[in-house]
């Protein structure tokens, strides 16, 4: 007997110490929800790392994600010799020993049919398909026919497919953007140095040596949002963007306002980055912010934020017993106007109830 309370002795020591290592480990205790205004709240440390409104920080480098919008404009966009000439090409073209009145030096464009048009004198002359050396031949041949001593120069000004490179250019759902022609490049989770050496990596395939310039033209990937309950009417939900200076009075502001349904309860629910570290709940004195114009938490909002606004309670309360009252008005009136109607037949007869 004595050895068995022994052995239940050590097995109560081990199952309690257990349980002291478990509840010491997380963030928060399990299966406790949090109260954003504690009874007794904690004394703020001295010097919060907590940015606000008059202690703002940068945010880090701006990854791309969906749905951004990237703008992309060639600065170097030669084809690999020997180019062959397309449709919708811009060729320079000049020609020696032209009519003196009808001079051939201009930029010409490539129709949709592979030609070129020199003028009502000269005609239009075929050159798609051709390289620069094949096309001066056969240009040459075909304007000696009219001209003598002819002599033919061409170089390509600009290609049909750097007109696809440059453009807006939308990060699609798989994190590419599309090229054109040349194709499409994954982009997303890189920054904007990262994205131009990733799409002249993909256009040197087809050109030589290319040179890009990019930018964000719509930043859509880095917002944060606003919850505001409804009082007993369902929550609202506002998805906003993310410029890099917003406060919580900046958020409010953009609602328009808090509305008669809401209270000044308000707090931030900010997400730990990657599921690495505690989230952070913020209490936010709503009337020192306005009233009092504190900053103390008028905090920055990051991406990712959820800032809840609370309901009024008196709101709830009012759409519960409006919500449980219904019913039984609807079921009463449909038994007044019943009765109401029995009574009129009964009295004056079912024609004159009609």
């Amino acid at each position: 007997m004595k050895y068995c309370d022994q052995n239940q002795t050590q097995f109560g020591k081990i199952i309690a110490l257990m349980a002291m290592l478990l509840g010491t480990t997380g963030c928060t205790a399990a299966l406790t929800p949090r109260d954003p205004f504690p009874a007794t709240p904690p004394e703020p440390p001295l010097e919060s790392t907590v940015p606000r409104e008059l202690d703002k920080v940068t945010l880090p480098r701006y990854v791309i994600e969906p749905p951004d919008i990237l703008l992309i404009e060639g600065v170097k966009l030669v084809p690999k010799a020997p180019h062959k000439f397309e449709i919708f090409d811009v060729v320079l073209l000049r020609v020696t020993g032209a009519y003196p009145d009808q001079p051939i030096d201009d930029a010409y464009s490539i129709d949709a049919d592979g030609t070129v048009n020199l003028g009502p004198t000269y005609g239009r002359i075929k050159i798609t398909g051709l390289t620069t050396e094949e096309a001066e031949d056969f240009v040459r041949s075909e304007l000696s026919q009219i001209l003598t001593d002819v002599d033919v120069s061409i170089s390509l000004l600009q290609s049909s497919g750097a007109q696809q490179v440059t453009g807006q250019h939308l990060v699609g759902p798989d994190g590419r953007v599309n090229l054109g022609t040349y194709g499409s490049v994954f982009v997303a989770g890189m920054t904007i140095e990262e994205v131009r050496n990733a799409v002249e990596a993909k256009l040197a395939e087809k050109l030589e040596q290319p040179e890009v310039f990019v930018d964000v033209l719509a930043y859509n990937s880095k917002v944060y949002y606003v919850v505001t309950q409804g009082g007993g009417f369902g929550d609202n939900v506002s998805r906003l963007p993310i410029t890099g200076n917003e406060t919580v009075l900046d958020a409010v502001a953009a609602l328009g306002g808090l509305s008669q349904l809401s209270s000044t309860k308000i707090w931030i629910a900010r997400p730990a980055p990657n599921g690495v570290g505690c989230e952070q709940v913020l209490p936010i004195d709503w009337n020192d912010i306005t009233a009092g114009a504190s900053t103390a938490t008028n905090y920055q909002l990051l991406p990712g934020d959820r800032l809840f606004i609370a309901e009024n309670k008196y709101s709830r309360f009012s759409a519960i017993v409006s919500t449980t009252l219904q019913p039984f008005e609807r079921i009463f009136g449909a038994v007044s106007l019943g009765t109401s109607t029995l009574n009129r037949i009964t009295r004056f007869g079912l024609a004159n109830t009609f």
